[in-house]
C-alpha cells in the first residue's frame, strides 16, 4: 500500500494527506481493493469530485466548486469559460431565469466534454436587459456597470496567469458589452487569447435547419428558447400560455438597420418568435448540435498561438 500512500494528485495533494479524513490512522489498515473499489464508486471523502482514476485528476473543473490551493496547482494555459446571460422576461410562458438556465446548460455540457481543458465560471446572471424593463421582475445594469462585471472576474484571474479566456454568452442584448470588454481586456493582457460569442451563433446551421417556423434565427421565447426549456427544465415552462409573438413595425426596408427596441411596446406579450412549434425532443437537438460545435470552437482557441 506504500504506492498508494505516495500517490501525487495533480492539484498538488497527495493521498497519505487526506487519509485523516476517513479517520483512518494507517492507510495499510484498508485493503487494496477496498481502495479500488471506493476510488471507482467515488466514496472517498478525499475525492470532492469525481477523479480520473489513472492520473488523479479532477473531472470536474468549476471554480465555485474548487478550493485555492486546486487552482494554485491549474495549468495556465487551459481556457477560462465565462458564461454570461440574464434576468429578464420571457414572455407568458418561460420564466426570468431562461437565459441563465440555458447558457449554464451549455456550458455545463462543455466542461464535461472536455474534462481538464477549461475552468469553468459561474453564470453572470445580471445583463443588459433595459429593453425589457417594461415588464416588471426584469433586472438589468447600466452600460458602466455591466462593462465592469464583465471585465473584473476576467481581470482577477488573467492577473492570476490564466491566458486563455472564452465569454459564452447566452442573450443578445449582451452582445455589445462583452464585446467591448474583450477589447478592454486585450488592451491590459495583450500576451492572451480573449474570444467570445453567442452560443446558438456556433451552430446556426444546424439551428436553422432543425427550426420548422418561418423564423431561422433564435429570437426570444421562441421556438428555440422553448424548445430548450422543454428539454432542460419543462417543469417551468406554462404550456397553456404559449403563444406566437412578434415584433411589430419591422420593414424590409429597414433590415440591417439597428433599432434599439422596447420589448413591452413593440409586442404583444413579450416575445419574438413561433413559439408554439416547440418541443422537448427540438430542444435536445439544438443542444446536440451546440456542445459539439462549441467543443471545436475551444479547441481551436486552445491551439491558438499567443502572439
Amino acid at each position: 500500500m506504500q504506492c498508494w500512500a505516495r500517490a501525487v494528485f495533480s492539484n498538488g495533494f497527495c493521498l497519505e494527506d487526506k487519509i485523516g479524513f476517513m479517520g483512518i490512522a494507517d492507510i495499510s489498515s484498508i485493503s487494496a481493493s477496498q481502495v479500488l473499489i471506493r476510488l471507482f464508486m467515488n466514496q472517498l471523502p478525499f475525492f470532492p469530485r469525481p477523479c480520473n482514476f489513472w492520473s488523479f485528476t479532477p473531472f470536474i473543473m468549476k471554480l465555485a466548486e474548487l478550493a485555492w490551493p486546486e487552482v494554485e496547482h491549474l495549468d495556465r494555459d487551459i481556457i477560462v469559460i465565462y458564461p454570461i446571460a440574464a434576468l429578464e422576461q420571457h414572455s407568458r410562458h418561460l420564466p426570468f431565469f431562461t437565459d441563465s438556465i440555458l447558457c449554464d446548460g451549455v456550458a455545463s455540457r462543455l466542461e464535461a466534454a472536455l474534462p481538464n481543458e477549461i475552468l469553468l465560471l459561474p453564470v453572470q446572471w445580471l445583463g443588459a436587459s433595459a429593453h425589457h424593463l417594461g415588464m416588471p421582475g426584469s433586472l438589468t445594469a447600466q452600460s458602466d456597470t455591466y462593462l465592469n462585471i464583465l471585465c473584473e472576474p476576467l481581470r482577477c484571474l488573467l492577473q492570476h496567469g490564466f491566458r486563455r479566456v472564452f465569454i459564452l454568452n447566452g442573450h443578445g442584448g449582451n452582445i455589445d458589452g462583452f464585446h467591448l470588454a474583450l477589447r478592454q481586456l486585450a488592451l491590459e493582457f495583450p500576451d492572451s487569447v480573449l474570444a467570445g460569442a453567442s452560443y446558438w451563433d456556433l451552430a446556426d446551421k444546424e439551428i436553422a435547419a432543425i427550426l420548422q417556423g418561418e423564423r431561422k434565427n433564435v429570437g426570444h421565447a421562441c421556438e428555440f428558447e422553448t424548445s430548450m426549456m422543454m428539454y432542460l427544465r419543462p417543469e417551468l415552462v406554462r404550456t397553456s400560455e404559449i403563444a406566437d409573438d412578434k415584433v411589430k413595425n419591422t420593414s424590409e426596408a429597414l433590415k440591417g438597420i439597428y433599432i434599439p427596441l422596447d420589448f413591452k411596446r413593440h409586442t404583444r406579450h413579450g416575445g419574438s418568435g413561433q413559439a408554439t412549434l416547440a418541443t422537448a425532443a427540438k430542444g435536445k437537438q439544438f443542444m446536440d448540435a451546440i456542445v459539439p460545435k462549441s467543443v471545436e470552437i475551444i479547441k481551436a482557441i486552445k491551439a491558438r498561438p499567443i502572439v
